[in-house]
């Protein structure tokens, strides 16, 4: 049994090319990220009235690359800044794509002018550290309040019966615990929710749109939902990123700040174009693929390949069918994923000042509006001040 936490080791020799698997805990993993990805995916469709086909057919491909690119369980997920303020505002779909237009032209320029490297150095690990624990403290109780409960009292002893299988056998090769769950969450739905007319309607082909940003749209977009996502995008997107494939996967050979960027920024710069949702890398999609088996990119291929089909073949009345996925079985997997995410606070411990510091920081953004954009900057502050003595924080508590 390999251990799912996370394990310091001497970095050995990065090996020329890592092979990519499709076995059984490849298959287990790439269910890691599901509870973040698919609700979301849901709530901008139903918001803006986007293609579904467009948005999960452009969504799968986007893992495909991926996986294919890194050859790691390098996750691509909604924005989810971006997302919220679709859903809150249902803001329409040409605003959308002209903002992930804007956002993906901004993270391309931050790459090739090397500006991006400049502000990775600026923030302090413990800042990162903050940011996904953060991330951590939101998905934990986005799975306890929003979905455990979400089917009544079944809903809980199902929750209850996915929990325990996970505990038991968590990290498990042999038996990976997310293939397990996600196959008595499968089951529970055939048994009491399944609408056999609903899940006919959903079945047809369907290709992507071909959709032109216009001017007007990618400045309105900037502002209304670029310019919110980009403190997230900087912290969890690619430094906490960039710092969870260093921690797992201390072997290989390490990611820069510049290619996740580009990967981030390539991403944005065609999706728009053909009707996909924009979207970004992320630390805690990383873990939670991880924590659930996934050593490779064959994981986020074979996740993607499953929104590809379902885009293809199953769009039509997409958000119906899906509905039928229990969600508190969602909600456990999104538990262990902010359990898995919060274990990493673990390396800035030792050092009272970092550890208050992460702290500080995981609390600001969980719990203010762009919590994000006031962690970074309050935390990096702070942290700098502490350095040089200006501040006697790290002592007084």
């Amino acid at each position: 049994m390999e251990p799912a936490t996370l394990t310091q080791a001497a970095p050995l020799p990065a090996p020329a090319r890592v092979p990519i698997r499709f076995d059984r805990n490849e298959l287990a993993g790439a269910f890691g990220d599901l509870g973040t990805d698919l609700p979301l995916l849901i709530g901008v469709i139903a918001a803006s009235g986007i293609d579904s086909a467009s948005v999960l057919i452009l969504f799968g491909l986007m893992q495909v690359f991926t996986g294919l690119w890194y050859r790691m369980p390098m996750p691509v997920q909604p924005l989810k800044a971006f997302a919220a303020l679709v859903i809150a505002q249902k803001i329409p779909g040409r605003v959308i794509f002209g903002g992930g237009l804007a956002i993906g032209i901004s993270m391309f320029f931050l790459s090739i002018t090397g500006l991006i490297d400049v502000l990775a150095r600026l923030v302090p690990k413990a800042v990162v550290r903050g940011i996904q624990f953060g991330l951590a403290l939101q998905l934990a109780t986005l799975a306890l309040t929003k979905y455990v409960g979400a089917d009544g009292a079944a809903g809980y002893a199902l929750a209850a019966a996915a929990f325990t299988v996970t505990v038991v056998l968590f990290g498990n090769r042999r038996w990976p615990a997310a293939l397990i769950v996600i196959a008595l969450g499968v089951a529970y739905a055939l048994a009491f929710k399944l609408d056999f007319a609903t899940a006919q309607k959903a079945v047809g082909l369907h290709l992507p749109t071909w959709h032109l940003p216009q001017t007007a749209d990618i400045l309105t977009g900037a502002v209304l939902l670029a310019l919110p996502q980009i403190p997230l995008s900087l912290g969890n997107s690619i430094l906490a990123t960039k710092q969870v494939a260093q921690d797992l996967f201390p072997e290989r050979k390490p990611l820069t700040i510049k290619k996740i960027s580009f990967t981030y920024a390539l991403m944005n710069l065609v999706n728009p174009f053909f009707g996909g949702f924009p979207v970004c890398h992320g630390s805690g999609g990383m873990v939670g693929h991880y924590a659930f088996g996934a050593r490779t990119g064959g994981s986020v291929v074979i996740y993607g390949s499953i929104f590809l089909l379902m885009g293809l073949f199953f769009s039509q009345g997409f958000a119906d069918v899906v509905q039928i996925f229990p969600l508190p079985v969602l909600g456990v997997l999104l538990l262990f994923e902010a359990l898995s995410l919060a274990t990493l606070l673990r390396d800035v411990s030792t050092q009272r000042a970092d550890l208050l510091v992460a702290l500080l920081v995981g609390l600001l953004c969980a719990g203010l509006p762009y919590g994000y954009l006031v962690g970074l900057i309050v935390g990096t502050a702070i942290y700098y001040a502490m350095q040089r003595g200006w501040v006697g924080l790290g002592k007084g508590l």
